[in-house]
């Protein structure tokens, strides 16, 4: 089994071919390609490639699924005894990523 491990939006994600992952917010088109070059480690049959920091010449190819918006949490702010309180919620966007192919 081959995978990989990416970075993208500030956060590393591990990644196999044919898997559908959320990751933050990117301005891609619904069902256009998407190529992700900051690729930390890469697996297969031959062995582990560890980069330093990064793998050179590898990359995952992706396709956008869909666009959307996570659950959302409520930030509550609260001081005792002083009458104030502030509640806020928010949601995180996020885009759904379909992983097609991992080159090395």
């Amino acid at each position: 089994m081959s995978y990989a491990v990416i970075q993208t939006g500030g956060k590393q994600f591990k990644v196999t071919e044919g898997e559908v992952l959320r990751i933050p917010s990117v301005e891609q088109e619904v069902g256009s390609s998407i190529e992700f070059d900051q690729v930390l480690c890469v697996s297969n049959d031959s062995g582990v490639q560890v980069g330093n920091p990064l793998v050179e010449g590898a990359r995952v190819v992706g396709k956008v699924l869909q666009h959307g918006r996570a659950r959302k949490i409520i930030v509550f702010k609260f001081k005792r005894r002083k009458q104030y309180s502030r509640k806020r919620g928010h949601r995180q966007g996020f885009t759904s990523v379909k992983i097609e192919s991992i080159n090395v």
